[in-house]
């Protein structure tokens, strides 16, 4: 391999170390961030028609589970009232920016389902839209990086429920 194409390729993050090691075929992919607020998030924009298969990771707190996490596509938005229901919970909210890092171990915009089913085995609900695809993607816990893998994959190795989760 000559010394250009060895600095194009990606160093693996953690979750795809943790993918290889269990066998699950993905892809590697790379996004630009954009600041939104106070925040960095991928700039999907040059997926163009498939934007809608990049899943964002979302963690939440319930009044009796806590925390859970949702999968949902980029282009929608979460039903907390959906998504209480199946946890199990009355209510439930979006955990605090504040909090984000001491519960997952990831910055907003690195959160990553299978990394932190990995750590801490929450529970983890992955909207059933997305057994629709062949291939997803999800962030493989870095800002800009993600994975594309089959959903029954991820579903397989987070051991997660597919339910309805958006509004």
């Amino acid at each position: 391999m000559s010394k250009k194409n060895k600095q194009k390729k990606l160093k693996k993050t953690l979750v795809e170390k943790i993918l290889d090691q269990k066998k699950i075929p993905y892809k590697q992919l790379s996004f630009d961030t954009v600041k939104k607020g106070d925040v960095q998030q991928l700039d999907t924009s040059i997926l163009a028609n498939d934007e809608h298969l990049v899943y964002k990771t979302l963690v939440c707190e319930g009044n009796k589970n806590s925390p859970i996490v949702a999968v949902i596509p980029v282009t929608e938005h979460l039903s907390i009232k959906k998504l209480a229901k199946a946890s199990g919970n009355k209510k439930c909210e979006l955990l605090a920016l504040k909090k984000l890092v001491p519960t997952t171990g990831y910055v907003h915009g690195a959160n990553t389902p299978i990394g932190i089913y990995e750590k801490y085995h929450f529970p983890i609900y992955l909207d059933k839209g997305m057994k629709n695809y062949d291939q997803i993607a999800v962030s493989s816990g870095e800002l800009g990086r993600s994975v594309e893998l089959n959903p029954l994959d991820l579903q397989k190795i987070t051991e997660a429920t597919f339910v309805d989760l958006l509004e």
